[in-house]
């Protein structure tokens, strides 16, 4: 990695002090380690090579935009997440009780919102409309996938006067708020665009979780903790869960640590086999457990196993991401079939509560990291950044260049501890 590589993009020079009283101001120069290694960090020392590392977020002591003459807008876009409301609700304290910004705009389905062909009007928000919305799961701005175009979405954001736009998603919100950024920075807009990282599939590349993750994970777990009693409660019972992600197998990981019932743990990051005689072969193997201890907790994630499928799909979603196909009723399929051909008896249950875990409200320390992301968030906007995604590593929470943050999904790491303790933990 590059030093640039981790650079953020500013409007121009902060020069107005913070209205913010008895506030801890963080230096512009504070920085964040990418590798956390000592050994790493002493060989990029030795080599008299720049530290790779991000910028600290927090507030700053000079500001860029001046508060009174400020108009902000925040939208959501992509799927439901646990957090959203939270986001939206601390996002506007912090922007109208702290700094004193007179207009915030919660704008309505996404970036659909932005284009006036769709005739959506913007919502104000206040501190007192916001009040309690952290109580209700989903977003109340309501969300959208697909693309609008972004010179209309300029247009409005200039059209307006909104000079600071914050936009809670995932990786296609986040390469959308890019896109605007451009189109603002072509212009010669000071108009600060900031993402906000929502997906429970934790997929974002450069930060070490998105909000919403764990409070999905926790709502995941009474359906591992069903399953089990269904499969115990049955001779040769099978509980088979599916749950999200698409591309990244963080979800199963995670609900596999947190409800140690399951005993296989299939993500995308781990091709397996259906039958056969090698050790990826998931029907043999579940046999012989079934012999030995007459059931069994399967959790699939959405994304694995697509290879087994005799054709695969082309369809993509409005975002963008491919379609997969439904690997949960495969497997359903495939386990009653190869039990029936083996002369085995099966009593399998299905469970499929995807979106489900995504519909929920964010719970303890996933509501304070969300509120923490989005106070993170008026502070870089207020301070003139833009391009940029607010983010967390190394428990500190960081400025990370849009581009950076959406150059690749992250993936569970086979490698990695959590990888080997789910392996520990489990029989496949």
């Amino acid at each position: 990695m590059e030093l640039a590589d981790f650079a953020i993009s500013r409007l121009g020079n902060a020069s107005l002090p913070s209205p913010l009283v008895n506030h801890v101001f963080v230096d512009d120069d504070a920085r964040v380690c990418y590798d956390t290694d000592a050994e790493t960090v002493a060989r990029y020392i030795k080599e008299g090579k720049p530290i790779p590392s991000f910028e600290r977020a927090g507030a700053r002591a000079k500001i860029f935009h001046d508060p009174a003459w400020s108009k902000a807008a925040i939208l959501t876009a992509g799927g439901l997440c646990p957090g959203l409301n939270e986001v939206v609700k601390f996002l506007t304290l912090t922007l109208m009780n702290r700094y004193k910004v007179p207009v915030v705009y919660g704008i309505q389905y996404g970036y659909k919102g932005l284009n006036p062909v769709n005739r959506l009007s913007p919502i104000m928000l206040t501190p007192e409309m916001v009040d309690a919305i952290h109580e209700q799961g989903g977003t109340i701005l309501g969300s959208s996938r697909g693309e609008e175009d972004t010179g209309i979405i300029v247009d409005t954001l200039a059209r307006m006067n909104i000079n600071m736009l914050f936009c809670i998603g995932g990786d296609g919100t986040s390469r959308g708020a890019h896109d605007i950024a451009m189109e603002i920075k072509r212009r010669g807009l000071a108009i600060s665009v900031i993402a906000i990282p929502k997906t429970i599939d934790n997929d974002i590349s450069f930060i070490d979780k998105s909000f919403g993750f764990s409070s999905a994970v926790l709502a995941a777990g009474p359906v591992v903790t069903c399953a089990h009693t269904e499969a115990k409660g049955a001779y040769n019972g099978v509980g088979l869960i599916k749950v999200m992600g698409r591309d990244s197998g963080f979800i199963a990981a995670y609900t596999t640590l947190s409800n140690p019932f399951v005993n296989y743990c299939l993500v995308p990051e781990r091709p397996f086999t259906l039958d056969g005689d090698s050790e990826t072969a998931l029907l043999p193997h579940l046999v012989k457990r079934l012999e030995a201890k007459h059931h069994a907790v399967i959790l699939v994630a959405e994304g694995a196993g697509q290879d087994l499928f005799a054709s695969q799909s082309n369809q993509r979603d409005a975002s963008g991401n491919k379609l997969h196909q439904d690997i949960g009723l495969l497997l359903k399929d495939e386990i009653t079939k190869y039990c029936k051909k083996h002369n085995v008896p099966l009593t399998l249950k299905y469970f499929d509560p995807g979106y489900t875990i995504r519909s929920v409200k964010a719970e303890g320390e996933d509501a304070v990291f969300c509120s923490m992301l989005a106070n993170g968030a008026a502070h870089a906007a207020m301070s003139g950044r833009t391009d940029m995604m607010i983010g967390h590593w190394s428990g500190a929470f960081t400025h990370v260049p849009i581009a950076l943050a959406t150059s690749a999904r992250k993936k569970l790491d086979l490698g990695s501890p959590l990888w080997s303790t789910v392996r520990d933990m489990t029989v496949f």
